[in-house]
Formats: C-alpha cells, sequence, structure tokens
C-alpha cells in the first residue's frame, strides 16, 4: 500500500489550475495552426490568426489565455493500492483549486445557482473519481468556461432514431453553439448508460488529445465521418463562416437499456484547457 499525502495533491491541483488557465496543450496548438492552413475563408484565416496571437500573448505575459478561467473540472483515478494520509482528499483538492486561483489571480466564477452569490475563491470543484488498479494516482484539471458549457447538451432518443437521430441532435448541437461560442470547437459525443452516464462520457470524450482517432476502428471512422460533417455547416471560426467549425469530434459509448439511447453533446471552444499530472 503507498501512502501519498494529501497536501501532495492540493499543491498538484494549484499547479494545473494556474497552468491551465495559461498554457494550451501541444495538441491544441497543433490543431489551430493545421485550421489556419485549412481554412479558405479571408476571415475565418484572420479569426484563427488572431487567435494564434492570443496563445502567444498568454505564453509570454502568463496571463490566462481567456478572460472566462471558468469552473474548474477535476479527475481524479485513484489506484486501488493507494492510501491519501493528512486530511480529507475532496478538501485537498478544493484547498487546491482555492490557491490556484488565489494566488494565481484567476477570475472567480462559481456562485450559489438559486442566490447568485459568488463563493469568492472558484470552489467547490466538480470532481469525478474512478478508482483503478496500481499505486499511482491520475490527477487532470479542466477549467471549463460558460461560454461553451452553456451549449452543451443531452437527451434521450428513441432507438428506432438510431444513428441517423444522433447526427440530427448533434448537427443541432453544433449549429447553435458554432455561432454562440469560441469556435472552432472541440467536440465530444457520449452515447450509452443513462442521460447522466452520457453527460459524462461527453466530457470525458473532450479529454483526448486531438487528432486521436478512438481505438475501436468503427468508431474511428465514425468520428472521422462526423468531423467532415459538421465542418461541411460552414459556421467557420467564431460563426462567420468557412471550413473549420470543429476541430476534432471524439465518440464514447455504453451499453444502454434495449427501450433507450441516451445522447449526450459537450462542446468546448478552442482554448481547450486541460493539464494532467501522475502522483
Amino acid at each position: 500500500m503507498r501512502e501519498i499525502k494529501v497536501e501532495e495533491l492540493t499543491h498538484t491541483v494549484k499547479r494545473l489550475c494556474q497552468e491551465a488557465c495559461v498554457y494550451l496543450n501541444e495538441d491544441v496548438e497543433a490543431a489551430l495552426e493545421r485550421a489556419y492552413i485549412l481554412e479558405k475563408s479571408p476571415i475565418g484565416r484572420e479569426v484563427i490568426k488572431q487567435l494564434l496571437k492570443n496563445r502567444d500573448v498568454a505564453k509570454e505575459t502568463g496571463l490566462p489565455i481567456c478572460q472566462d478561467t471558468g469552473i474548474t473540472i477535476v479527475f481524479l483515478k485513484v489506484g486501488q493500492d493507494v492510501h491519501f494520509v493528512g486530511g480529507n482528499v475532496e478538501e485537498a483538492i478544493n484547498e487546491g483549486v482555492r490557491r490556484g486561483y488565489e494566488e494565481g489571480y484567476l477570475r472567480k466564477s462559481v456562485c450559489h445557482p438559486l442566490t447568485r452569490e459568488n463563493t469568492k475563491d472558484n470552489t467547490p470543484a466538480i470532481i469525478h473519481y474512478e478508482i483503478v488498479p496500481g499505486n499511482e494516482v491520475e490527477v487532470i484539471v479542466m477549467p471549463k468556461g460558460a461560454g461553451s458549457e452553456n451549449k452543451c447538451t443531452a437527451t434521450v432518443l428513441t432507438p428506432a432514431e438510431g444513428l441517423e437521430g444522433i447526427e440530427r441532435f448533434l448537427c443541432k448541437t453544433v449549429e447553435e453553439a458554432a455561432v454562440n461560442t469560441c469556435s472552432p470547437l472541440i467536440v465530444g459525443v457520449g452515447i450509452g448508460g443513462t442521460i447522466d452516464k452520457a453527460a459524462l462520457l461527453a466530457k470525458k470524450a473532450i479529454l483526448r488529445p486531438l487528432g486521436e482517432w478512438h481505438k475501436d476502428n468503427k468508431l474511428a471512422a465514425l468520428e472521422m465521418k462526423w468531423l467532415e460533417m459538421l465542418n461541411k455547416l460552414g459556421y467557420g471560426p467564431l460563426g462567420l463562416g468557412g471550413r473549420v467549425t470543429c476541430l476534432d469530434v471524439h465518440i464514447e459509448i455504453f451499453p444502454c437499456h434495449i427501450a433507450s439511447l441516451p445522447v449526450a453533446v459537450n462542446v468546448q471552444c478552442h482554448a481547450h484547457r486541460v493539464k494532467k499530472a501522475v502522483l
């Protein structure tokens, strides 16, 4: 049994919060640079050029790449041979978020859902736990802005609607999101389980590095097909027209009830902020 002090978890979450809000991962940078080459619309190219310039300014200054530094989502994969010591895991994660946002001078956006009173430190985080084999802990921090989160959708289709029904729902969601979020988008599609499971699958789908297709060849082919389908909608960067509405589409599935077809679509803006560490 390996012991890990919860203070180590706090320090890690703090660092990841700050890094995620400033620095894009290499896969996202590469996708934006590729989009600039692929985009033929003059205004679309200019938009992507400005997005790349914004990335460079964030790197040079250490300032957040977006003013909306999001609600903090933490994915925790805990090895079953790990024993946390020194305190409560959830409190340690929230303390990391608190320190990360306060010391990093990041905007605090979390509030009470009814009174709208700000919690003033961006806590509590939304935490997803998963128990896995081994003696390591994987920590993923994803600040999620409201512009993209507000356009995420979930529904339960009838099984008879099938693949065509999923595609109609996906297109409708992206059509709404493309003109109301900071596109080009990353799109996660969760299919199966129950409506809450599908929503989680869709969010987990966008954690996969851009350009990395699903390991299942049939699902990978579907991802390629849907990426082409969504880009043919013609909304382009910021919905101003063009070839690149989406940077990537990722699918995750789970078995479901014979009488049900849950589907969720999670959209993420071009400022796809995800950082990972392993303890």
